[in-house]
């Protein structure tokens, strides 16, 4: 898979495009995705993903921005996975988000070379978010690609959105959030015991988890993910995982952490002791978790 950075490909071959933010990469966005491929394949086309780092809310409102499901190293990985050819990481930053909805669209025209664009009901484009799918396709025609519209994907009667996602995992709804993301993905994080980027994580509290990681396999353990509210204050979010049985050097490792079930909130107790037992419950609550899931 190709990564070039903003609108612009050396490649002059014509493709499919698509364009978001696809935080999750949830199962509308899969959905999109092989449809994508598919008109693609049809078409002799290659796949191409335009996506905006930050997501555009961070730059405008960054304090009141939506949690980040994925991180964009997670994104990339997750586009491979799926078969996406190409990926264009547009900078969102004061000049671009002064693009014209009309110098935009010629970009993935003339720059791109898009031959057919693949987007959102909803979406929209360009300075103050003027441009719409009405206006995409109206330009189409007259640049010669074909655009077409993804309607929303349903989940047991609700919308499938970055969104859905949040408020499932903001419930402890592990297992509904799963199904947004559909069932052959993860829910995870890229590594453990780090310092969390992009405001608030999505999830928290402590939690059932499996580590993942080439050459050590699937290790079982519990994880805590917030402010450790008994050892600071103000502090910033933190991923701690304790593995089972487990005594191998990690650092430097890429991991990525499955959340498979909360076990409570995050509490704050009144002294290290009261914590240490508190720990102790939750490693045996959840080796009975794995045992009744075996």
């Amino acid at each position: 898979m190709q990564i070039l950075r903003g609108l612009y490909s050396p490649d002059t071959n014509p493709v499919a495009i698509t364009i978001g933010n696809f935080d999750g990469v949830h199962l509308g966005h899969q959905t999109l995705l092989d449809e994508l491929r598919a008109v693609a394949q049809q078409r002799g086309l290659k796949t191409a993903v335009v996506i905006f780092e930050p997501h555009p809310r961070e730059f405008f409102t960054p304090q009141q921005a939506p949690v980040r499901l994925t991180s964009l190293r997670e994104k990339l990985e997750q586009f491979r996975e799926i078969g996406v050819d190409r990926v264009h990481v547009c900078r969102f930053n004061a000049r671009f988000a002064k693009m014209s909805a009309a110098d935009f669209v010629h970009a993935l025209s003339e720059k791109m070379h898009a031959k057919f664009v693949l987007i959102g009901d909803d979406f929209r484009f360009g300075s103050g978010r003027v441009g719409d799918f009405a206006l995409m396709e109206k330009v189409g025609l007259q640049r010669g690609f074909d655009v077409r519209a993804m309607h929303s994907v349903l989940h047991d009667g609700v919308r499938v959105s970055s969104t859905a996602v949040r408020a499932a995992l903001a419930d402890g709804k592990i297992r509904l959030a799963r199904g947004y993301l559909d069932r052959r993905r993860k829910l995870g994080f890229p590594t453990a015991n780090l310092q969390l980027k992009h405001n608030q994580p999505p999830l928290k509290g402590i939690y059932v988890v499996e580590v993942h990681s080439d050459g050590l396999g699937v290790l079982q353990g519990v994880a805590s993910l917030g402010v450790r509210p008994t050892v600071k204050q103000d502090a910033k979010p933190v991923l701690e995982v304790h593995l089972f049985e487990f005594d191998r050097q990690i650092y430097g490792r890429h991991l990525r952490v499955e959340f498979l079930e909360k076990l409570r909130d995050e509490e704050k107790y009144p002294s290290l002791e009261a914590l240490t037992r508190q720990i102790a419950l939750d490693v045996e609550n959840t080796k009975k978790w794995f045992r009744e899931h075996e």
